[in-house]
């Protein structure tokens, strides 16, 4: 059997290790699993500079640096976005993509509930702390969905992600995406949200998958951006992916 060669990309919050390590363990030697943290949280703050191309660089410079020359991309959240600028940069390196709600598509395109979703991150974007992150998760969540981080202390990490996440959001209000060249990326899709995340989520997935020419949209019952499927549901997770990488490699010629 095949040993599929993967490049995880986390979100804003959790790093690669935490976001990914249930999938890693169901997918046990299937997977060879490269794991990429955020060029953002390197030091104290965001780096003076920093965008999405920063990160597009840094993914190319790991893949490299693990001798893979072409290869699978999972990225979840912010790390969604930063693949979605991958692709259009390196998509000849991919074999497939899978992108778990990702934080941001481009800013062409918009539906109704996008323009309400995006102005009230503006409004919020005003916001530090832990005032910040308490709206950014109600943000991400379904009206009457409610989400506690993990009792006990915060971990040490944490303190870095408010800037990091207004970093991401202040990168996303001032880029775009060209979805007319990610047309052109005809390697397989997957695009997977939870129903319990909030509305934009499924939007965001079904407009990719008109973009995409081979793209499959599932939905995961009971989950939500911050209890994602790949960490509630990985079994099932897992056999998805493994059906998407097996049919990326036959297109590539395995």
């Amino acid at each position: 059997m095949p040993r599929f060669e993967v490049l995880f990309i986390p979100g804003g919050v959790n790093p690669a290790a935490i976001t990914y390590g249930e999938l890693i363990t169901a997918l046990k030697d299937r997977v060879r699993p490269v794991l990429k943290d955020h060029e953002l949280y390197q030091g104290d703050a965001p780096p003076a500079g920093w965008s999405l191309a920063t990160e597009v660089e840094a993914v190319r410079r790991t893949a490299d640096a693990a001798h893979l020359d072409t290869f699978h991309v999972v990225g979840y959240s912010g790390g969604g976005a930063i693949s979605l600028a991958f692709t259009l940069a390196h998509g000849d390196r991919l074999r497939s993509l899978t992108l778990i709600e990702p934080a941001w598509i481009g800013n062409s395109g918009w539906t109704p509930e996008e323009v309400r979703y995006w102005a009230e991150a503006d409004r919020i974007s005003a916001l530090t702390g832990q005032d910040f992150m308490k709206e950014f998760i109600r943000l991400g969540l379904r009206p009457g969905v409610s989400y506690s981080p993990p009792p006990g202390p915060l971990p040490a990490w944490m303190a870095k992600r408010p800037a990091g996440l207004h970093a991401f959001m202040a990168a996303f209000k001032s880029g775009d995406l060209d979805h007319s060249r990610l047309r052109g990326f005809r390697k397989p899709v997957y695009l997977p949200y939870g129903d319990q995340s909030a509305l934009v989520e499924e939007i965001k997935q079904k407009r990719l998958a008109g973009i995409f020419p081979d793209a499959r949209v599932e939905c995961y019952e009971g989950t939500h951006h911050f209890a994602p499927p790949q960490r509630l549901q990985p079994e099932r997770f897992a056999r998805a992916l493994l059906d998407l990488w097996a049919r990326g490699n036959a297109a590539a010629g395995d």
